[in-house]
């Protein structure tokens, strides 16, 4: 059973390194009890005890990798089997800084799966309790390059995009129903990210790179206040609400029954 001061339960995906552990430690201080997915299991277990030693909570470890159709299904069936899910973190991803025709097409469709798919499905497997409940919390990170995918490798930018847009129809889809979803805009992270993707972090200047911990409590902090996106190292919310503004100004003129007039087509 949980403690009497649990907030429900926080499943995070990717929770055994960066972004992932962070939450982890932060929702565990909050009073979150845990379901921590990774495919290291050692350092799970690792980080399991260490949280429950510090906080006290109810902490669950699931070894998955969620490129695997099989351990996704089966992390789907516990979010759709717990009642007490109160909060889904959507991290697991990885990235690419290769140029995309440089870039081994069978590891961009593997950049798919644990970035769209599973991702997807887990929301899916999510949210018709949410809104059975009228409660629940998904936050999807995404990244910096959602709205910059010339950064870096274009697929990985694509992904990124989708998180953002497919956030975007959530909020849209999910208002009124007692659940709230929350994108995540990181820049550049002192994380293993940039190991794994094959540009070494200290390769980058050091003023864009933002701590682990800084990026998760800012992330946390934008939640508190409600927004939709959080994009960490940006000055002024409004900045953001600009941006979206000018998005929002093109609907009108999307879809028309005749072509612009600049294409002289009679």
């Amino acid at each position: 059973m949980s403690t009497p001061s649990s907030k429900g339960i926080a499943l995070i995906t990717g929770a055994s390194g960066g972004i992932g552990l962070v939450y982890a430690d932060r929702l565990a201080r909050r009073g979150y009890d845990l379901i921590l997915v990774a495919r290291n299991r050692a350092r799970l277990d690792e980080l399991r005890d260490r949280l429950a030693r510090a906080t006290g909570r109810i902490i669950q470890v699931v070894q998955a990798d969620l490129t695997d159709p099989a351990d996704l299904r089966h992390v789907e069936e516990i979010i759709r089997d717990e009642p007490r899910l109160a909060l889904l973190v959507n991290n697991a991803g990885v990235g690419a800084t290769a140029p995309l025709l440089q870039s081994n097409v069978d590891t961009m469709e593997a950049m798919i799966d644990i970035n769209v798919t599973a991702l997807t499905r887990l929301t899916y497997a999510a949210v018709p309790g949410f809104v059975a409940r009228s409660a629940g919390t998904v936050v999807n990170i995404s990244s910096a390059v959602a709205v910059a995918p010339d950064l870096l490798n274009g697929v990985y930018g694509a992904t990124k995009a989708y998180v953002l847009a497919f956030s975007q129809s959530l909020q849209h889809e999910l208002a009124g129903q007692g659940v709230r979803v929350q994108a995540v805009l990181p820049g550049a992270i002192r994380t293993e990210f940039w190991d794994i993707a094959g540009h070494a972090i200290d390769n980058l200047p050091a003023e864009i790179v933002m701590s682990v911990d800084d990026v998760v409590d800012a992330a946390l902090a934008g939640l508190d206040q409600g927004e939709f996106a959080t994009v960490p190292s940006l000055p002024e919310l409004s900045d953001w609400h600009r941006f979206d503004d000018a998005r929002q100004a093109l609907r009108a003129n999307l879809s028309l029954s005749k072509p612009a007039a600049r294409y002289q087509v009679s």
